[in-house]
């Protein structure tokens, strides 16, 4: 699986763009290709996901590594695949997108091509809770400068499927506490279980 690509774009399609690395163009879908249109043969770097298919294997590409979890997070919705995935995400507004889905806002995910009302519903009970708030994200930084243990620790319960918003009162609980990673693992899980 790749993690990003470096290299050059050289070419810009309706589609996809071509990044050249190491004397080979890599196809990398992404959502908006045109906006790519100023670093024609300049250096960039992409976040990836790789979809493997009977007929294709296929490279997603993203500029940061939110837009990448956005992506992840509608793919595992039933009902969405890449191609709309990356349709909703073209629409460059992924707060509104991710407010949409917290409040419940079915007209506003209606909006968005292939979405009906039924996959509005299911993107509501999958992914509501999921998305980390910019203005609380867990995975960066704790309010208390060199805590890096509680920051894993936070990060690992987001990816055992935990929200957001539990890791948010747990995340205060221990915000001026010194532990290990995994003291704060045991402890949260204990305090999420009750």
């Amino acid at each position: 699986m790749y993690d990003y690509i470096k290299g050059q774009l050289t070419k810009i399609t309706a589609k996809y763009i071509v990044v050249e690395t190491g004397g080979l163009g890599y196809m990398v879908h992404v959502a908006n290709p045109y906006r790519f249109s100023d670093q024609v043969n300049q250096a960039v770097q992409m976040y990836l996901h790789q979809v493997v298919r009977e007929d294709a294997q296929l490279l997603y590409g993203f500029q940061t590594e939110a837009e990448k979890e956005v992506f992840l997070n509608l793919i595992s919705v039933s009902g969405i695949g890449p191609t709309t995935a990356l349709a909703i995400i073209a629409a460059d507004d992924n707060e509104g997108l991710i407010r949409a889905i917290d409040e419940n806002n079915i007209t506003y995910l209606t909006k968005f091509p292939k979405i009906g009302k039924k996959t509005a519903q299911q993107m509501i009970l999958d992914l509501a809770g999921k998305f980390v708030p910019a203005e609380t994200d867990v995975k960066v930084t704790s309010q208390v400068a060199g805590n890096p243990a509680l920051d894993e620790a936070m990060e690992a319960l987001l990816a055992l499927g935990y929200k957001a918003s539990e890791l948010k009162k747990i995340r205060a609980f221990f915000d001026n506490t010194n532990d290990t990673t995994e003291n704060y693992i045991k402890s949260s899980l204990k305090m999420l279980m009750k």
